[in-house]
């Protein structure tokens, strides 16, 4: 018994002893490192939601680190729970391909900033504006109020159009009319009326042009620009509303698409 505890305090217990001074300096150094880091990233242009996400996967490989040396000074052979720990990493990566996808999608997207909340976008033909973006999915509301939540592996793969990159946007409207029909007559009746409707921006200056020649009439092309999204929508239905009445007053043909069908009887 006597050697048992004379072997444990002249071997076992300064083994012990070093390693807890290992545990205590690493803890006492980890913290210093995250601070001074969080410090240095507060201080930059980084997202917070990045920042907090560094900042735990920092602490994480410094803590894991700090216990491997622990063990290791006590003789534990290490080298086995590491090639465990990684064995473990490979299959659970494996497993959350997808959510690990979403995951660096969702760093992308905060650090680059291609969309930030408060931006209204178009993507996979939804709309709608950007309410929050988190570390694996981006969500919308749209027109309507509905709440859409997109996977940001999504956003980074496919086209995404930003709509709030510039402080103007431009709607665009398409009419026809008859090959009857003056074409500067029509393009006067609407440079007329846009100039009435509120929301309408003069620079850049509201354009009509003649768009494809149909099969059923000529295509009246109208560009205006507005100032942001509810005067969009505003000056969209005002046109579309009103256009029709100022065409049927001045005697302006909307033609529709017809089909002639001949039978034997009627050549």
């Amino acid at each position: 018994m006597d050697k048992i505890v004379q072997d444990f305090l002249e071997n076992t217990l300064p083994l012990i002893i070093f390693a807890a001074i290992i545990v205590f300096l690493g803890c006492w150094v980890s913290k210093f490192i995250i601070k001074l880091l969080e410090k240095i990233l507060k201080r930059s242009k980084i997202d917070y939601t990045v920042i907090t996400f560094i900042i735990s996967i920092v602490k994480v490989l410094l803590y894991f680190i700090v216990i491997i040396a622990a063990l290791a000074e006590i003789g534990i052979n290490v080298t086995s729970i590491i090639t465990a720990l990684g064995a473990g990493l490979v299959t659970a990566g494996l497993a959350m391909q997808s959510s690990l996808s979403n995951l660096a999608s969702g760093v992308v997207i905060i650090i680059n900033k291609p969309i930030k909340a408060g931006d209204i976008i178009e993507f996979e033909g939804l709309k709608g504006t950007v309410t929050e973006i988190k570390l694996f999915y981006t969500t919308l509301v749209s027109v309507d109020n509905h709440v859409i939540t997109i996977p940001n592996s999504r956003l980074t793969d496919n086209n995404l159009v930003n709509l709030s990159t510039s402080d103007n946007r431009r709607l665009k409207l398409s009419y026809t009319i008859s090959y009857s029909d003056d074409i500067t007559k029509v393009k006067g009746i609407l440079y007329t009326f846009i100039s009435t409707v509120d929301g309408v921006l003069e620079d850049p200056a509201p354009a009509v042009y003649v768009g494809e020649h149909k099969s059923s009439g000529v295509e009246i092309i109208v560009y205006l620009w507005v100032k942001d999204d509810d005067d969009y929508w505003d000056v969209y239905y005002n046109m579309q509303e009103n256009v029709k009445d100022l065409f049927d007053k001045n005697g302006i043909t909307i033609p529709f698409e017809q089909v002639v069908v001949r039978t034997p009887e009627n050549k």
